[in-house]
C-alpha cells in the first residue's frame, strides 16, 4: 500500500493534570518524525491554542483572530461547524498552515471557540434515545482529522489535547490509534495516573458501546471502531545533579511514577486491550511500565524555540546567542536532547508500523 493510500496513524497526548509539556513534546515529536522523512500533521485541540501560537509565532489574540476571519476553513472548530451547526454542506479538510524550516510537518489550527462544541458533543455522546438527532456528531472529529490527513499524505497524526476529562478529550482519545501520556515527576503526576486508570476503564465501555450502535454506524460521519494502544509515558521537567542524574528528589517520583503506572495503570490497559503485543515493546526495546522518553528540564530552550519556531534541538549558534564555554555546555544539552527525541522517534516508528512492513 503506497502512502496515498495509506491512513495515517493517529497519536493522541493526553493528560489531564495541566503543565506536563504537552504541547512542547507534541511539537518536538512531531519534527522528528518529520526529520526521519514522515509527514506529519499536528492537531491543536486545545482551546488555549499554544500550539497553534509556538507553531506560528503569534503572540497575542490578535493574531489568532486574523487567522479565523479568513475566507477559507483554516482551524479545527470552523471544520467541524458543518456537523455541529447542522449546516447544510459536508465537513471539508482544513487549509493547514506549513511549518516553517520543516516542509514535512503542518498544522491544523486551533481555536478558542471549541469549547463551545464541548456540551453537545457530550449530550450525544450519552448513547440515549436523543442521539438520532446528533447521530453525526460523535464520528465528526476522527472524520475531519482523517481528510485532512489524507489532503497532506500524512503519515502521523499528532493530537495535543488540553487538561481536561470533558467530552471532547474523550472522542479524541477513543478514536485515536495510539496515545502518549506525558507527566512530570511530582505528586500530581502520581495521582493522575491513579484517576487515568479509572477514567479510561469508563472511556473504553463508553467507546466500546458507541462501536455497536447502529445509528452511529450509518452516521454520515461514522464513529470509528477503533481501541488506542498505549505507547508509553513522557517524563520530564526534572532537574540534573552534576552526575547528569536526576536529583534525589525528583528520582523518587520517578520512581513513583513507575511503580504507579505497573501497579494501577497497566491493569487497566490490559483489561481494555488497550495495550500493544508483547513482542511489539520488545522489538522496540521498549516497555509500557517505564518512560518512552526520560528528560530533564529545557526550560531555559523553550522561551528561544518559540521565539524562532523550532526545536529545542534545532536552534542555531546565532539563535541561542551565547558565547565560550556557555555555548559549548548548551550545545551539549541540545545534543542530548536531539538524541532522546530521535530514540522516542524510533520507538514509535517501530510499534507503530505496518504489519506488512515487516
Amino acid at each position: 500500500m503506497n502512502r496515498n493510500q495509506r491512513r495515517a496513524k493517529r497519536i493522541s497526548l493526553f493528560n489531564h493534570k495541566g503543565g506536563v509539556s504537552k504541547t512542547t513534546t507534541a511539537f518536538n515529536l512531531g519534527w522528528m518524525l518529520a526529520e526521519k522523512g514522515k509527514r506529519v500533521v499536528l492537531v491543536d485541540c486545545d482551546p488555549q491554542c499554544n500550539l497553534t501560537g509556538m507553531v506560528l509565532g503569534f503572540k497575542g489574540q490578535s493574531e489568532l483572530e486574523s487567522l479565523y476571519k479568513s475566507s477559507k476553513t483554516k482551524n479545527l472548530r470552523d471544520g467541524l461547524a458543518p456537523a455541529f451547526e447542522s449546516r447544510p454542506v459536508p465537513i471539508k479538510a482544513v487549509e493547514c498552515e506549513p511549518v516553517k524550516g520543516q516542509p514535512n510537518m503542518f498544522l491544523l489550527p486551533g481555536h478558542i471557540g471549541l469549547a463551545e462544541y464541548e456540551v453537545t458533543l457530550g449530550i450525544a455522546q450519552q448513547l440515549s434515545e436523543t442521539i438520532v438527532t446528533l447521530r453525526n456528531l460523535p464520528g465528526s472529529l476522527s472524520y475531519l482529522i482523517d481528510i485532512t490527513a489524507k489532503k497532506y499524505v500524512a503519515d502521523y497524526v499528532l493530537i495535543d489535547m488540553s487538561p481536561s476529562l470533558g467530552a471532547i478529550n474523550q472522542n479524541l482519545l477513543m478514536t485515536s490509534d495510539f496515545f502518549l501520556v506525558p507527566m512530570a515527576p511530582d505528586y500530581f503526576s502520581v495521582m493522575a495516573i491513579n484517576s487515568l486508570a479509572t477514567v479510561l476503564l469508563k472511556w473504553h465501555s463508553w467507546s466500546t458501546e458507541a462501536q455497536k450502535l447502529p445509528v452511529l454506524r450509518s452516521a454520515e460521519y461514522p464513529f470509528p471502531q477503533i481501541t488506542p494502544k498505549f505507547l508509553g509515558t513522557i517524563i520530564q521537567k526534572y532537574r540534573l545533579q552534576k552526575r547528569q542524574i536526576p536529583s534525589q528528589a525528583f528520582q523518587r517520583w520517578i520512581d513513583e511514577i513507575e511503580k504507579t503506572v505497573t501497579g494501577s495503570l497497566i491493569p487497566i490497559l490490559n483489561q481494555t486491550h488497550m495495550l500493544l503485543e508483547d513482542n511489539i515493546y520488545t522489538k522496540a526495546m521498549s516497555s509500557p511500565d517505564k518512560p518512552i522518553l526520560q528528560m530533564s528540564d529545557f526550560n531555559s530552550l523553550i522561551a528561544l524555540s518559540q521565539e524562532h519556531q523550532v526545536p529545542v534541538f534545532g536552534l542555531s549558534d546565532k539563535q541561542l546567542g551565547k558565547r565560550g564555554s556557555v555555548l559549548t555546555i548548551t550545545r551539549n544539552s541540545m545534543l542530548e536532547f536531539r538524541q532522546l527525541f530521535s530514540a522516542c522517534a524510533d520507538k514509535i516508528l517501530e510499534m507503530t508500523k505496518d504489519e506488512s512492513s515487516d
